[in-house]
């Protein structure tokens, strides 16, 4: 069962966590977010869940919408043999939601912390961030401070680094 965005909704409301919804149509990925989203402010995002080479660690990447992650050489970089993406049942299973709706939202269906948070140092020093609230038809503008509030009451300690590109 997937999560829904009323859940999420309810727990930013807890945390008295503010954002600014924009509807729009349907959104794959992030590059098709190019036709409706340019305009607006805030740091655009690209989500990727990977697992390690076993399927033991799981790790949900944050960086530019634009950019060409090299995964061997990110790898090589965290101690790992290697990464690579993580299967659609792999995400169901540990974020609750579907391809193409996965945002650092979703590690509030993370209950057991099996996910570790990685965020591009090339992007986190900006002030606010575009979000899916567990659908691919909003996105949800939101400030850094209030993720980080956000990450503490999940759990999640996000790990900062630098993220190599291809």
């Amino acid at each position: 069962m997937y999560a829904d965005k009323t859940k999420l909704a309810a727990a930013l409301a807890q945390l008295a966590i503010e954002y600014e919804e924009i509807e729009h149509p349907p959104l794959h990925g992030s590059l098709d977010a190019d036709t409706f989203m340019v305009d607006r402010p805030g740091t655009r995002l690209k989500n990727l869940f990977l697992r390690d080479n076993e399927g033991k660690r799981h790790f949900l990447v944050i960086t530019a919408h634009d950019k060409q992650l090299d995964l061997k050489a990110i790898a090589k970089q965290q101690g790992l043999s290697r990464i690579g993406f993580a299967s659609d049942e792999r995400l169901a299973r540990y974020l609750k939601v579907p391809p193409g709706r996965v945002s650092m939202l979703a590690l509030l269906n993370d209950k057991q912390n099996n996910v570790t948070l990685w965020l591009d140092q090339e992007i986190w020093f900006n002030a606010l961030f575009h979000c899916h609230p567990f659908e691919n038809t909003a996105t949800w503008l939101m400030k850094k401070d209030d993720l980080e509030r956000f990450f503490a009451s999940t759990g999640h300690q996000p790990r900062v680094v630098f993220l190599p590109a291809k």
